[in-house]
């Protein structure tokens, strides 16, 4: 039988991936899947001790990060776009200011 354990222990290495793809990576949209990994490790943790707990606290907190997510989303492709659109390259590394 599957304890909190296993779904924290998948939660913290679901995470840790997350943070290496924002950290190693140079793509824009590959660093926006990262974050999207990251919040969603964090939204397994809080569903893995609501249940263990009997709680429903930590799924009104899942419903929240999602809505954000899918705001930070909805900003991050917009910018995204515009920056390729003005200079036809999206990496990070290239891009130190966003003047219109």
């Amino acid at each position: 039988m599957l304890t909190v354990n296993h779904f924290i222990l998948l939660s913290a290495i679901l995470f840790c991936l997350g943070a290496v793809g924002v950290l190693i990576r140079r793509n824009p949209l590959v660093m926006f899947m990262s974050i999207e990994l990251m919040l969603n490790a964090a939204n397994l943790a809080f569903v893995a001790f609501s249940r263990y707990l009997n709680n429903l606290d930590g799924q009104i907190f899942v419903f929240l990060i999602l809505t954000v997510a899918a705001a930070e989303v909805a900003v991050g492709l917009a910018i995204i776009v515009a920056m390729f659109r003005a200079r036809e390259n999206v990496d990070v590394d290239e891009v130190n200011e966003l003047k219109g």
